[in-house]
C-alpha cells in the first residue's frame, strides 16, 4: 500500500480539495475513512502520531457487547455491540475470532448467579443465539484448573470475541487506500482555517519533513479521541473529554496458562476484571481512573495499578503464584469517554457522540467494537454537505471478502491469521519471505516475515511503529525483542532504506520508550497487593436497593429485545 516514496507523492497532493478530511488515524478514523472511500469521496486521513498509536493499539483486545454495560442501563450501547461483534467474526477470521468468555461466581458476590444468568440470557437473544451454560464449581474448575476454590460456587461461559487492535485498523486503512481513500501518519493539524466563524480545513504540518500545507474539505471531522477538545477548543467549544487510562499486565503464557478468557469481581472494588489468552500471552485487565498526565506523553501503567492488578491474580490464581519476576511487560491506553461528573469513573458512558460546532464535526467515545457504526453515524450527520452521495448504509460487509491463495507450505492456523491481518496483501507478503522468514519467532506466533512486509509496504516511520503496532515483539517478548534486534536489522533496515546511525538512534529511542512505558514501574514504589488483599478481606456488599436496580435493568432489556425480535419478525417472518 505505501511504496517507498509514499510520503512525498501524497504530500505533493495534498493541497488539492477534498470532500472530507479525517484528523485522527485510531479506528474511530479509520472507519470514518473507511466508509467515505466506500461512498467514493475524495477523503484524506492525517494522524499526528503513528496510526493506532493511540487507544486503539492500546485496548484489551476484546471485540465485544459489554455484558457489564447492562447492569448499568446502557441497553443501546450493548445492542449495537453485539451486532457488530458478529458483524465482525462473521467478516474478519483470522483477524476477529471468537473467545470463550468464563464468569467466576462466589459465596456473597453482588451481582450474583441470577443476575448473571438474565443478563447472559439477554446478551445471548441480541446476538439471536444461545451460548451460555451455567457450570457448577467442580465443573468450572474443570475450564479454570489454577482458579481459587475459596468460597466458588460456579461460573457461567458465553461467546465473546478478540482481536489485534492494530492490525485491523491497519487493515481497515489499507481497504480504503484500495478504494481511493488517502491516509498519511505523522501528520499534525496545527490550526483550524476558518471562514466567516466556520471551519474550512486545517493548516497540517508533516512530522517528517517539516514541511506545512493548507487543506481544505467540505467536511472537516475531528476523530482524535482523547485529543478531541484541543480541536473544539479553536472553535471556543468547551472540554468534554474524561480521559480514562486502562491499563494491563502481560505475562508468559507458561506462567498463567489459560485455554479461553475467566471474569470475575476484584476484591477491593469489586470491578469486573479479566484475564485471557491472546498471541501466546496471557493478559490481565484492566483498570479504570482518571488520567491526568499530558496526553502529548506516552501513557504508561503507575505503581497504584500494578498493585491492583497484581492483587486481582494472586487472589484469583493462589495457585500460580506471580509475582513481579513473571510480567514480561505492561501498556496502558488512555479511553475518550464523556464527563458527566460521576464519581466512578466506570459508571461514565461508552456510547459515542457526534457533536456539530461551527463547521467542526467531531466524533469521539464509543468502543473498539462499533467503529463502523460510529464511523456511519459521523458520516448521516453530514449528508447535508455532500447531497450528491449515495444513502449511507450498513448492508455491505464491514471488512472485503479475502478470497485469495497463499504460495509455500504453511499450516491452517497461519494461512488464517496472515488473511485476516493482512487481507489482499498477504500473498505478496509470503512472496517477499527470504530462506527461513516463514518459520516463527521464538516466543511469539509472529512470523519473521511480517517483519520484513511492514517495513517495506506499512508506513513505518520509526522502529516502535514497528515492534509495537505492526507486529507486538514489544508486547510479546521479556526484553521486547531486545535479543532479536541484530536479526530484525539484518531484515529491515534496507527495507526501512535507514544507515547504519538512523538505526542505532531508532534501536535505543525505541529500547528507552520500552523501558520508560511497557516495562513495570520502580519496584520500590509498587505498593504491598498483599495488604491491598488484607483490606479487602470483609468484601463490601451490594444493598438491596443496587439489586433491585440491576434486576430492573436486566428485566427492561429483555423486554427490549424481545419487542424488537417480535418488530422483526413483522417485518420478516422468515428470519426467525
Amino acid at each position: 500500500m505505501w511504496d517507498k516514496n509514499w510520503r512525498e507523492n501524497l504530500w505533493s497532493q495534498i493541497g488539492q480539495p477534498w470532500d472530507v478530511l479525517v484528523m485522527g488515524g485510531g479506528i474511530t478514523g479509520a472507519g470514518i475513512l473507511r466508509e467515505a472511500a466506500r461512498m467514493k469521496l475524495r477523503v484524506l486521513l492525517v494522524e499526528q502520531r503513528d496510526f493506532a498509536w493511540g487507544t486503539s493499539s492500546r485496548s484489551s483486545k476484546l471485540v465485544h457487547g459489554g455484558l457489564r454495560y447492562l447492569a448499568t442501563g446502557q441497553v443501546g450501547v450493548t445492542l449495537t455491540s453485539v451486532r457488530e461483534r458478529e458483524n465482525l467474526i462473521e467478516d474478519g477470521p483470522g483477524l476477529i475470532d471468537p473467545l470463550g468468555f468464563l464468569v467466576a461466581t462466589h459465596k456473597g458476590d453482588r451481582p450474583g448467579r441470577f443476575t448473571y444468568g438474565a443478563g447472559l440470557a439477554v446478551y445471548d437473544l441480541m446476538a439471536l443465539q444461545w451460548s451460555h451454560r451455567y457450570y457448577s464449581a467442580e465443573e468450572f474448575r474443570l475450564l479454570m484448573p489454577y482458579i481459587s476454590r475459596e468460597n466458588l460456587r460456579g461460573g457461567f461461559r458465553y461467546e465473546d470475541a478478540q482481536t489485534d487492535d492494530a492490525r485491523l485498523v491497519l487493515r481497515v486503512i489499507q481497504e480504503a487506500v484500495a478504494d481511493g481513500g488517502a491516509a498519511i501518519n505523522y501528520v499534525s493539524a496545527d490550526e483550524l482555517l476558518l471562514e466567516e466563524g466556520q471551519v474550512v480545513g486545517a493548516r497540517l504540518c508533516d512530522q517528517v519533513s517539516g514541511q506545512t500545507a493548507e487543506v481544505r474539505a467540505r467536511v472537516i471531522i475531528n476523530a482524535t479521541g482523547a485529543f478531541a477538545d484541543g480541536l473544539r477548543g479553536q472553535v471556543g467549544a468547551a472540554a468534554r473529554i474524561r480521559p480514562l487510562r486502562g491499563s494491563h499486565l502481560v505475562f508468559p503464557a507458561w506462567r498463567l496458562p489459560l485455554a479461553q478468557a475467566v471474569s470475575f469481581l476484584h476484591p477491593l472494588d469489586r470491578r469486573p476484571v479479566f484475564a485471557f489468552p491472546w498471541e501466546g500471552v496471557t493478559l490481565v485487565g484492566t483498570t479504570d481512573v482518571d488520567h491526568d498526565a499530558p496526553l502529548r506523553d506516552e501513557p504508561g501503567i503507575t505503581p497504584e495499578e500494578v498493585a491492583y492488578l497484581m492483587a486481582a491474580v494472586a487472589y484469583q490464581f493462589p495457585a500460580r503464584a506471580l509475582t513481579l519476576d513473571d510480567v514480561i511487560a505492561t501498556y496502558a491506553g488512555v479511553r475518550p469517554v464523556i464527563g458527566t461528573g460521576k464519581a466512578d469513573p466506570s459508571k461514565e458512558s461508552r456510547e459515542h457522540v457526534v457533536w456539530q460546532e461551527n463547521g467542526l464535526l467531531t466524533v469521539t467515545g464509543g468502543k473498539l467494537t462499533t467503529f463502523r457504526s460510529i464511523a456511519l453515524d459521523a458520516l448521516k450527520s453530514v449528508r447535508d454537505r455532500l447531497p450528491e452521495v449515495a444513502a449511507v448504509t450498513d448492508k455491505v460487509p464491514v471488512l472485503n471478502a479475502v478470497d485469495v491463495e497463499l504460495p509455500g507450505n504453511l499450516d491452517e492456523l497461519t494461512r488464517r491469521r496472515l488473511l485476516g491481518r493482512y487481507g489482499a496483501a498477504a500473498p505478496a507478503l509470503v512472496s517477499a519471505a527470504q530462506p527461513g522468514e516463514l518459520d516463527v519467532i521464538p516466543g511469539t506466533v509472529t512470523l519473521w516475515a511480517e517483519l520484513r512486509w511492514a517495513a517495506r509496504a506499512e508506513g513505518v516511520v520509526h522502529l516502535d511503529d514497528l515492534l509495537l503496532r505492526r507486529v507486538r515483539l514489544g508486547l510479546l517478548l521479556p526484553d521486547g525483542g531486545e535479543s532479536l534486534l541484530p536479526r530484525i536489522r539484518t531484515i529491515c533496515q534496507s527495507e526501512l532504506g535507514w544507515d547504519d546511525r538512523q538505526w542505532e538512534a531508532e534501536a535505543a529511542a525505541y529500547l528507552a520508550l520500552r523501558r520508560a512505558r511497557y516495562s513495570l514501574p520502580e519496584r520500590d514504589r509498587i505498593p504491598d497487593w498483599n495488604a491491598i488483599l488484607r483490606a479487602a478481606a470483609e468484601k463490601p456488599r451490594a444493598s438491596k436497593e443496587h439489586r433491585s436496580r440491576t434486576r430492573l435493568v436486566v428485566f427492561l432489556a429483555l423486554l427490549v429485545i424481545v419487542l424488537l425480535l417480535w418488530r422483526r419478525s413483522r417485518r420478516s417472518p422468515e428470519m426467525l
